[in-house]
């Protein structure tokens, strides 16, 4: 089954949220919200990956995946997309990289979670992402110190833009990233799963 390619207009900010959504949860739609009207964002696309290079189990079908996207994030603004099979890619920096050739004149931010910054180190070309587009990140109060701490974090400090001014995020030039305290939600896939509410 095959999915349209998103239409995206030249001068567009459009975020970009990856993930495997196995599955997609109303936190997943509730940060999108944030997202939006934080970060100076025109659209966000959700892309719903393949599978992530770093988990050993697969998820469950993509179609499947997608289906429960679409029904859990219902926004004019929001496109639920398979961008990665299309293009061909595998990791993020791969995929910005083939995103930028394909859309010129369109502007990118990566959106992402506090523990995905702490992390980002591990990242294949991580370097390569963060002086290529801006990037967005939400954590709920109380993780500012684990995502200070980060090596990202540490190494491109300078280039930090602080909260109050999160609506520059969007036409920053990067590196530039932002990080800003949203409510969660306290629901999780991996929980979903566990109680037995998702099966592939």
């Amino acid at each position: 089954m095959g999915y349209p390619f998103p239409y995206v207009a030249p001068g567009q900010v459009i975020g970009l949220l990856g993930g495997s959504f196995d599955p997609a949860h109303e936190g997943h739609a509730h940060i999108t919200r944030e997202a939006l009207k934080r970060f100076g964002l025109d659209r966000i696309w959700w892309m719903v990956s393949p599978g992530n290079p770093l988990k050993a189990h697969g998820p469950a079908p993509l179609a499947q995946r997608m289906e429960r996207a679409r029904q859990v994030m219902q926004h004019p603004r929001v496109d639920i997309t398979d961008v990665e099979v299309q293009l061909g890619t595998r990791f993020t920096a791969q995929t910005i990289a083939a995103l930028r050739a394909r859309s010129p004149g369109v502007r990118f931010v990566w959106l992402m979670g506090a523990d995905n910054l702490a992390q980002l180190h591990h990242w294949q070309d991580w370097q390569q992402i963060v002086e290529t587009v801006p990037i967005g990140v939400m954590a709920r109060p109380g993780q500012r110190i684990s995502a200070r701490m980060s090596r990202a974090a540490a190494l491109y400090a300078k280039y930090r833009i602080p909260a109050r001014q999160s609506q520059l995020l969007g036409h920053a030039d990067a590196p530039a990233w932002c990080f800003v305290n949203v409510p969660m939600m306290n629901v999780s896939s991996s929980a979903i799963r566990a109680a037995g509410k998702w099966s592939s």
